[in-house]
C-alpha cells in the first residue's frame, strides 16, 4: 500500500491581530506550533482559547518565517516567549538587517539561554540553506514536515528568505509561505510532488499581494481547497489583491481571510480526511461562513504503490 491512514485531530488558526501582520497556529497529534511571533490586545486572547482547545499549556514549536516586524515584532516578543514558552524556535535563515530584526534575534538568544538549565531547555533553529541541505530526505506518504526554502539568500530582496514549510504531521496538510515573492520560487515550488498532491491549506503569499508569485501555474499546479489571507481590520492595505481573488475564484479555491474575523480549520468525524474551515465574526465565537473539504493525503494513502506510480511516476524525495 501507499501508507497507512492515521487518526491525528488536527486544528489550523488564523489569529486577527487588528493590525497589519499575521498569526497563525497548527495543532497535529499533540504537537502545538504557533506560526510567527507576533502579540496584540487582539490575538492574545484567542490564541490562550486555541491552546485550551487543543489541551496544551506551552507552544512545542515557534515558528517565524521572517525578520520583518509584521512577523516577527521585537516589542511583543518577551510577552510572548512568556505566554507561549516554545520548546523549539524555528527562526528565519538569513541576517536581520533592521533594527527590530536584530533586537528580535537577540530576544531570542537570551531566552534559550534563560532556559539552558530548565526541565524545558529550548532547541534553537535557524532555518539556512545549509540547515535544509543538512535534512534527510522526507518519506514520500507520511506525516513529517517539508522545509523547501530558502535553499539560498537573495541578497536584494529579503522577502524571498522566508522560510517556507508544508506542515503535514495532521489529518490535513498546511502550506505557509511567507512573503516570497519571486517569480522563479514560484516555478521551483510549483514543481514539488509533494506539493502538488498533499497542500490542502495555503497561506497566501506575503498577505495575498500580487507580486507575481501567486500566479495561474503555481494555484493550477498546488491546487489547495483553501486559501488564507491575513488582513488587519481596517484592510488598508487591500488583502488579497483583486487579481488574486480572481485567480482563486477561477480555479475554484476557496479564500478565506481574517478581515472580519479568525479562520478555524479543525479535522471533523473520524479525524483521518475530512475537515471543516470557518470563518468567525470579530470577537466572537459566532460563525459567518463555513465549508467542508476531504484533504488529498487520505485520497493517496488509499492507493497502492502501483497507482501511485501511475499517477506521479518516478518518486523524488525532499528535505524535512
Amino acid at each position: 500500500m501507499g501508507g497507512t491512514l492515521k487518526a491525528v485531530r488536527t486544528r489550523f488558526r488564523a489569529y486577527q491581530l487588528g493590525s497589519p501582520g499575521s498569526s497563525f497556529s497548527y495543532f497535529a497529534g499533540g504537537h502545538f506550533t504557533l506560526i510567527e511571533a507576533r502579540l496584540t490586545d487582539t490575538n492574545k486572547a484567542t490564541i490562550i482559547q486555541e491552546m485550551a482547545a487543543c489541551g496544551v499549556k506551552a507552544v512545542d514549536t515557534l515558528h517565524i518565517t521572517s525578520w520583518d516586524s509584521d512577523h516577527c515584532c521585537a516589542s511583543e516578543l518577551i510577552d510572548l516567549l512568556a505566554l507561549a514558552v516554545p520548546r523549539t524556535i524555528e527562526c528565519p535563515g538569513y541576517e536581520p538587517h533592521t533594527d527590530n530584526g536584530r533586537e528580535a534575534a537577540r530576544i531570542i538568544k537570551a531566552y534559550k539561554e534563560t532556559k539552558r538549565n530548565s526541565n524545558r531547555p529550548v532547541e534553537l533553529r535557524t532555518i539556512s540553506p545549509e540547515y535544509i541541505k543538512g535534512l534527510q530526505s522526507a518519506s514520500q506518504l507520511a506525516f513529517d514536515d517539508v522545509f523547501y526554502h530558502p535553499r539560498f539568500i537573495d541578497p536584494d530582496c529579503t522577502n524571498n528568505n522566508s522560510t517556507v514549510k508544508l506542515f503535514r504531521g495532521g489529518s490535513f496538510n498546511v502550506l505557509s509561505l511567507g512573503d516570497v515573492e519571486s517569480h522563479n520560487l514560484s516555478a521551483y515550488l510549483r514543481r514539488r510532488t509533494i506539493l502538488q498532491r498533499e497542500t490542502d491549506v495555503m497561506i497566501l503569499s506575503h498577505h495575498g499581494a500580487d507580486n507575481g508569485f501567486t500566479n495561474k501555474p503555481f494555484l493550477s499546479h498546488i491546487r489547495p481547497s483553501l486559501a488564507i489571507c491575513s488582513s488587519n481590520y481596517d484592510n488598508q492595505f487591500d488583502h488579497p489583491r483583486d487579481e488574486i481573488r480572481k485567480l482563486l475564484h477561477e480555479r475554484d479555491i476557496r479564500l478565506m481571510t481574517t478581515k472580519t474575523g479568525d479562520v478555524v480549520v479543525m479535522s471533523v468525524g473520524d479525524h483521518t480526511g475530512r475537515y471543516r474551515a470557518m470563518n468567525l465574526k470579530a470577537d466572537s465565537t459566532e460563525v459567518s461562513s463555513t465549508c467542508d473539504f476531504y484533504s488529498k493525503k487520505a485520497n493517496l494513502l488509499q492507493y497502492n504503490d502501483d497507482t501511485l506510480r501511475q499517477l506521479f511516476g518516478r518518486r523524488p524525495s525532499y528535505p524535512r
